[in-house]
């Protein structure tokens, strides 16, 4: 008969390892690609930085009342004025289309896409540069973009901002520098995605996911998103795994039995009335952000019908680098 202080020990013991095994990051267990977030090393919605990725943007530019996408960009600096070089990516062709805003101290600037870059569906990475077009630290930037569909989908979604931490050495002769997403010139990107709070297709809710791969050369394309592997959980925790890949650097799908593909099927994993999450990656690891939005028709009547959207939890971290083209600003003399 074991006594009770051995019972207390072993209990304490058990439990001790519990909390060990939470502290470590759950190691012991199937990880995650990429390496966990630390408080002062995650890109964010929440915060400003010297780069915006903004991710989505669309317009139809026969119907721009139903179908675009307002953005805007803000220099929070009281005293430093800016040039911020965008690149608007194709989600599709993967071709790249670019120009220059000057953002003095406090200022905000807004466009509409539909005018902008009509009839386009993709991403927006929006880099502070000096007057010779080379980066910089300048971590007071921030952006949103206002989206909505002809479907009915539609939300407000904030920039992601990075910040940078310090600027090595480049030329001013550049034709091109490279971006480095390691920690020591930017802040690392998300490796991997998760998608909260899932709603039942079956109970009339219509979630739009859109995942975008970042890298490539903003001079020449960017890269195509390739396989990516995921995981989809009910509310009672049964996972279900899926895989899909894309020759595109955004890829845009509704979630139904087609998409994600998994056994059983998307409508049976989440039932009418009960809700999910997923989360997932790009195989090999690679920078990948995105949103989530959902629509039901009857969110106006109904109590439990809701519409809206946000931009995807970042649950790891890694390495990336994106090319961008150099040309002199005339923006300001800094």
């Amino acid at each position: 008969m074991r006594s009770k202080g051995h019972s207390l020990t072993f209990t304490s013991l058990r439990a001790g390892l519990f909390w060990l095994v939470l502290l470590l990051g759950g190691k012991g267990f199937a990880a995650d690609p990429g390496s966990p977030y630390l408080p002062d090393q995650a890109p964010s919605d929440q915060k400003p930085g010297s780069v915006l990725i903004y991710n989505l943007y669309t317009s139809d530019v026969t119907s721009p009342a139903i179908h675009n996408t307002r953005i805007a960009i803000t220099n929070t600096s009281a005293m430093i004025p800016v040039a911020v070089h965008l690149f608007f990516v194709d989600g599709v062709s993967r071709s790249i289309a670019d120009f220059v805003v000057c953002l003095t101290p406090n200022q905000t600037i807004s466009y509409e896409t539909a005018e902008l870059d009509p009839s386009t569906e993709g991403y927006i990475l929006a880099v502070a540069v000096d007057r010779n077009g080379l980066p910089i630290v300048h971590n007071f930037l921030i952006g949103d973009a206002f989206v909505k569909y002809a479907s009915g989908h539609q939300a407000g979604l904030a920039a992601m901002g990075v910040a940078a931490r310090a600027m090595p050495q480049m030329s001013s002769l550049s034709v091109a520098v490279d971006l480095a997403f390691d920690d020591l010139q930017y802040e690392q990107l998300p490796a991997v995605l998760a998608i909260d709070n899932i709603l039942s297709r079956v109970s009339g809710n219509d979630t739009l996911v859109v995942i975008n791969r970042l890298g490539g050369d903003m001079g020449l394309g960017a890269t195509e998103l390739g396989p990516v592997f995921g995981l989809l959980y009910n509310d009672v925790e049964n996972s279900h795994s899926y895989t899909f890949s894309s020759p595109r650097t955004q890829l845009r799908y509704q979630m139904t039995n087609l998409m994600p593909r998994t056994t059983p099927r998307f409508t049976t994993v989440i039932p009418e009335g009960r809700s999910g999450w997923s989360k997932l990656y790009a195989v090999p690891t690679a920078a990948i952000t995105g949103v989530a939005l959902t629509y039901h028709p009857g969110s106006l009547g109904a109590p439990n019908a809701f519409m809206g959207g946000h931009n995807l939890h970042h649950l790891t971290r890694t390495n990336a680098t994106i090319r961008i083209p150099v040309y002199p600003i005339s923006c300001f003399s800094r």
